[in-house]
């Protein structure tokens, strides 16, 4: 596997196309309707998350890039949700307003992770005025190194050949996300990514990797493209540029739990890093790890570069014991079904110390197995502030993988915890220092579970702070 560096995202980008809402309604089911043979689910909780093109522009944004957005909505409580999200995202808005219209909402109904219905709430965009959104695209082209069209037939992209022009004529990369058949709509793009329903649709059937590169080829001509990226689920991803070698990308996918927006990641990641330097095949195998990322999440989801780059370690580095949340589950629930008491502590680890030592193995001698969660270097940040950490998450995760006393590794980007004890819910939760058992994240849903939450005291003058401090006043 090539050595992958990720760029630093700081170029901008432009997303232009069919901007939705995603709304979950979730709750638990256990009854048939006696009104007709459908399963009721008592809601409990609902979520919305952007969908469609504001997706795209969503995960740009959670890697940390610039970016802008430019789509149609209605003038309705959506549009007003739809904007919100997106802008505390960090993404630039400009949409177009139609009174006309609804805002385009797909709403799933969920019971125990599982889809059970989607219902489909929208309009067509043909009687919004083209001339309007081209306006509002040509504002929000200015200072942007990439355009991403993001295309769900709707109706949004209907000047796209414009689009195209413009952004060739100022010398910008336009990446297509395509829908339909009729490919001639996206002539002199710099690259398609469809999926291989998609492909076929347009070229026939494919027999093998030999065939699929002949038929990109021919397509690429016909349409005066710069090169093909086709997207093939759990085979991986294939780019084909004109003059050079086929790329076949394997899946990095471990667990496939949802495929939702998954296309919307990987663009998304090429983007940004196309925006910030990356070559086509750097950006590319970038998204394909993205992309194995995403499929283990539940509904549209993002990415962050932390993730990214614990994945990217994961492969470099080839430890069995350092995992991802999904996979860290699937092993746990292994380890319990052979009875094995399971330990959890979590913490930054920043710099390894005597303390950390001593206290870690006093939370292995607790139980069979000590799982360790560790900050990422964007949540150390939260807490410690801009200076820290001082190793970055990868660094930290394989000091620890290298003691005796630990048994796996694992990392969480949030400010604690909680939500991953609450998936994990270890018989015995640790946690170091003078705390109380109500103040430490995750206490409530272990002592639910019938375990125990234990507190170790530190060992005094042993942290990384006076270390970090007496290097300062050593300088």
């Amino acid at each position: 596997m090539q050595n992958l560096n990720l760029p630093d995202f700081s170029g901008r980008v432009l997303v232009v196309g069919d901007v939705m809402l995603d709304r979950y309604w979730k709750g638990p089911c256990s009854r048939i309707s006696p009104e007709a043979p459908v399963p009721v689910v008592r809601v409990s909780d609902v979520e919305d998350r952007a969908g469609g093109a504001a997706n795209v522009a969503i995960n740009i944004a959670t890697l940390g890039a610039p970016c802008n957005l430019c789509g149609i909505v209605g003038v309705d409580e959506v549009a007003t949700k739809l904007s919100d999200i997106v802008e505390q995202a960090k993404v630039t808005c400009h949409f177009v307003s139609d009174s006309s219209l609804h805002t385009i909402t797909k709403l799933r109904v969920l019971s125990r992770n599982q889809q059970l219905l989607r219902v489909d709430f929208e309009d067509a965009y043909e009687t919004t005025d083209q001339g309007t959104m081209l306006q509002g695209y040509r504002r929000a082209i200015k200072e942007c190194k990439v355009v991403i069209c993001s295309d769900y037939g709707k109706g949004a992209l209907s000047s796209i050949k414009s689009m195209i022009d413009i952004a060739n004529y100022a010398n910008i990369p336009v990446l297509i996300d395509p829908k339909g058949t009729d490919f001639s709509k996206y002539a002199n793009a710099t690259l398609l990514t469809p999926n291989m329903s998609e492909f076929e649709a347009v070229v026939g059937k494919v027999k093998d990797n030999e065939d699929l590169e002949k038929k990109a080829l021919d397509l690429i001509s016909r349409y005066n493209l710069k090169a093909l990226l086709v997207t093939r689920s759990e085979d991986g991803m294939s780019l084909i540029v004109p003059g050079r070698k086929a790329e076949h990308l394997p899946t990095n996918a471990r667990e496939v739990y949802d495929v939702t927006g998954a296309g919307d990641t990987v663009i998304g990641t090429i983007g940004a890093c196309l925006a910030s330097g990356s070559s086509l095949s750097e950006a590319c195998a970038i998204a394909n790890t993205a992309a194995g990322i995403v499929v283990g999440k539940l509904g549209t989801s993002t990415v962050s570069v932390d993730e990214i780059k614990h994945e990217l370690g994961l492969k470099q580095n080839s430890s069995k014991s350092i995992l991802g949340k999904e996979e860290l589950l699937s092993r746990v629930a292994k380890l319990k079904a052979q009875g094995l008491k399971i330990v959890m502590t979590n913490g930054c680890f920043d710099i390894l110390h005597k303390g950390h030592l001593d206290y870690l193995k006093r939370a292995r001698a607790l139980g069979d197995i000590l799982i360790v969660a560790v900050n990422t270097d964007s949540s150390v940040q939260m807490l410690k502030g801009p200076s820290r950490p001082i190793n970055a998450l990868e660094d930290r995760m394989i000091m620890l993988d290298a003691l005796e006393c630990t048994s796996l590794i694992t990392y969480f980007d949030e400010e604690t915890p909680e939500s991953l004890i609450a998936a994990v819910l270890p018989d015995i939760l640790v946690k170091g220092g003078d705390y109380t058992v109500e103040q430490i994240a995750g206490h409530k849903q272990v002592l639910q579970n019938g375990g125990q939450v234990i507190i170790l005291p530190f060992v005094d003058g042993c942290s990384t702070t006076n270390i970090v401090n007496k290097i300062k006043g050593s300088l």
